[in-house]
């Protein structure tokens, strides 16, 4: 069960209420779901670190951690799921987002060229004010797709994961009901 698994990596309540540098939070930290693994939580967890996952810069974890406190979600999920947008998918997902605005805003607008974010020769340190930079040349069709592909990402996580967890349990009742069955009849 995917709860056995991520309870055992994640830290109890008690040290979570323990933690020196999380007592400055006071109590707004205890509530259950943000560190329990239930399907809400989690569902919810999902859509926060998918929808901040595409705000532009490196604030992401802070901005799932915020939304989670403020929607009562499961936060160490939702800070997790921000890491779905990396230097690999980053350029694809706002290219998606930036043909969605265009699509909302008729926007018409100059046909893009890769060969204009070239990240392979810039050291690391680089990467983020260039990218920068060419999310400005990309304008509004970005600016306006990018809270609609957020949405819909967030929209579809949390539908996927309440889906795929009553999947989970049905297939999960089912294998009992067999266990069951079998225990019932080898010991008759």
């Amino acid at each position: 069960m995917p709860r056995k698994f991520f309870k055992k990596y994640l830290p109890s309540n008690e040290s979570l209420r323990e933690h020196r540098f999380l007592k400055l939070f006071g109590t707004l930290l205890h509530h259950p779901n943000l560190w329990h693994l239930n399907r809400h939580s989690v569902a919810g967890g999902v859509a926060v670190g998918l929808f901040t996952g595409l705000i532009p810069g490196p604030v992401q974890a802070l901005f799932a951690s915020i939304f989670a406190i403020f929607f009562r979600v499961n936060l160490p999920v939702a800070a997790l799921t921000t890491f779905y947008t990396n230097p690999f998918t980053l350029v694809p997902l706002y290219l998606l987002a930036f043909k969605m605005g265009a699509l909302v805003t008729d926007g018409h607008t100059r046909p893009l060229h890769m060969s204009e974010l070239d990240l392979s020769e810039k050291p690391l340190a680089e990467w983020l004010p260039a990218l920068w930079a060419w999310m400005e040349t990309l304008g509004k069709p970005l600016f306006v797709g990018l809270p609609i592909l957020a949405s819909l990402l967030a929209f579809l996580g949390y539908f996927a994961v309440h889906l795929g967890w009553r999947l989970h349990t049905v297939h999960a009742w089912k294998q009992r009901a067999a266990r069951r069955k079998e225990e019932t009849k080898h010991g008759a």
